[in-house]
């Protein structure tokens, strides 16, 4: 079953090689499952019993299902992200170099791990901006197939490589798109002939390289999987099948997937963005209830902030705390962190402990060694737009950041029965405690 669900879940990310791409197939599997699309610009008709998702930017995406009893309701939330590190392609994006070959011009959009995208074979995704008539369009794009490469400079010619390197990412990270027959102007043809339009009608696109090896299965028990985008759309997939398998009559459930993760959260489609907030006061007006039923809504919810976390590595052990540290296979990972850059606190903690105990998942505890700085996450810059309570979660990986990362076969099933745990739960507060029915 394990190894069924991990293959099933790297399935779901070969179809994600963008945010665009991943957002636009979870809006695909919510409508299979019953899901009406909205759109922010539309006035909303709601009633309770209904399931509904909305995106913002095609590349983040809120999903709510309203139960049908909702006297004293509250919001059950689950939050990830559809990005990942990776390079994205400049406007002008041909470079010729000597008349004999033609990269690409790229920046770097995360922080990745650079040494990880030389010599692999890659590819572009995104989506590009049509205009047809008076009006513009959106069409995603993905050239399914081998196209580009960065190539590593021979130790021959860089002695000092594995002495340690500081690569330049506008000098050692451009991607080897052609040879001598190749010319400027061959890109944006191509780009073109993807979205099935001229070029003269393409007026703006996002495009993104990533990374095209096949996901492995692998480990003396097979115990370990790898491929790109671990972090954060394992987290991401997981949440989605919970979220599909759970109900709850008394509360409203909420999906969210949002982008920009990777560099700070800090846009309109981002965790620190209204997004969220706007999406919360729509529902609570499309149900008819009073701003007062909205705040005593927000002060009952509760929210899961789903993103990976980093397990022992096997080379360096030192680098995590010598107790609170965690490893693929043995369960969902909590984070905390003194000073909130993780949202988890004694009352989440314990609440989430409690759901994966009636799921019947293994819990871990991580926190970062106290002379080194970590990341942060999604809850605490999203919990400083609707305050309620959070915990910090994620699924044990290696490599953080790679082109190819490493998770265990058995965390994705841990998350998702811990994710249908909690989307089955109502919490509210009577008389000074905290209840989970």
């Amino acid at each position: 079953m394990f190894k069924k669900i991990s293959q099933e879940m790297t399935g779901f990310l070969k179809e994600c090689p963008t945010a665009f791409h991943a957002v636009e197939r979870i809006g695909k599997e919510l409508e299979s499952n019953g899901y009406e699309r909205l759109k922010e610009n539309e006035q909303w008709e709601l009633k309770t019993g209904g399931k509904y998702y909305v995106t913002r930017n095609d590349s983040s995406i809120i999903a709510f299902g309203i139960g049908s009893e909702l006297m004293d309701y509250s919001f059950n939330i689950a939050a990830s992200h559809s990005d990942f590190p990776t390079f994205k392609v400049k406007e002008n994006a041909e470079i010729e170099v000597k008349k004999k070959y033609l990269q690409l011009n790229t920046e770097g959009y995360g922080g990745m791990l650079c040494a990880t995208w030389f010599d692999r074979p890659l590819s572009v995704a995104g989506r590009v901006i049509v205009k047809e008539g008076d009006h513009f369009t959106t069409k995603l794009i993905n050239i399914d197939r081998d196209l580009v490469m960065i190539p590593s400079m021979a130790i021959h010619m860089n002695r000092a490589v594995n002495d340690g390197y500081a690569y330049n990412k506008q000098i050692d990270m451009l991607p080897l798109f052609g040879g001598e027959g190749s010319k400027k102007g061959d890109f944006k043809k191509l780009i073109a002939e993807a979205a099935g339009v001229s070029e003269e009608a393409v007026y703006g696109s996002d495009i993104y390289l990533y990374n095209r090896e096949e996901a492995s299965v692998w480990g003396a028990q097979e115990e370990f999987i790898s491929c790109q985008h671990l972090d954060d759309l394992q987290c991401a997939y997981a949440s989605l099948k919970g979220f599909l398998q759970g109900h709850q009559e008394k509360s409203v459930n909420v999906y969210a997937c949002f982008d920009n993760e990777e560099v700070g959260s800090g846009t309109k489609q981002g965790a620190g963005s209204t997004f969220l907030y706007d999406i919360l006061r729509r529902i609570n007006m499309g149900l008819g209830k009073s701003e007062e039923d909205y705040y005593r809504a927000v002060a009952g919810s509760f929210m899961l902030s789903a993103d990976n976390a980093h397990a022992v590595h096997p080379n360096h052990p030192e680098k995590t705390d010598v107790e609170n540290c965690v490893y693929m296979n043995e369960g969902i990972v909590v984070k905390s962190h003194a000073g909130q850059k993780y949202t988890s606190d004694a009352v989440s903690i314990a609440l989430f402990r409690d759901i994966c105990e009636k799921a019947e998942v293994p819990v871990q505890f991580f926190a970062n060694r106290s002379d080194e700085a970590g990341g942060s996450t999604l809850g605490n810059i999203s919990s400083a737009k609707v305050s309620l309570k959070a915990v910090d979660i994620g699924l044990p990986q290696l490599a953080m950041h790679s082109a190819y990362e490493t998770a265990g076969v058995k965390d994705t099933c841990y998350m998702i029965k811990a994710m249908k745990q909690f989307f089955s739960t109502h919490f509210y507060e009577s008389n000074g405690s905290i209840f989970s029915a």
